[in-house]
């Protein structure tokens, strides 16, 4: 199973954005588990998760964030704002699943 951590400041803006991204993963038939949480939390959560992307509110911390990231060999990226504003859970899947690759 693969997991995604989606981060922004509070973890509240990205709750919606993973429902919409788990109905995609359902529709898939994906063995994958999507979490939101504040970007304050991501060092405890990151030798657990797959991939990180940031909230594009957010994405003033991706170096820091990325250094964090880096010496577990996680990818981590901010989602694309349009994506973000209309909660486009089948794009931003997408992108989680191509930063897998």
């Amino acid at each position: 199973m693969k997991k995604i951590l989606l981060c922004c400041a509070a973890g509240m803006s990205t709750s919606i954005l993973v429902q919409r991204m788990q109905t995609e993963v359902i529709k898939r038939a994906l063995d994958i588990e999507i979490k939101a949480a504040p970007i304050a939390e991501l060092e405890h959560l990151i030798a657990d998760v797959d991939v990180v992307l940031l909230g594009p509110q957010v994405k003033y911390q991706l170096a820091h964030l990325s250094a964090i990231a880096k010496p577990h060999g996680k990818p981590i990226d901010v989602i694309d704002m349009t994506d973000y504003g209309t909660l486009r859970g089948d794009k931003v899947l997408d992108k989680a699943l191509s930063l897998l690759e």
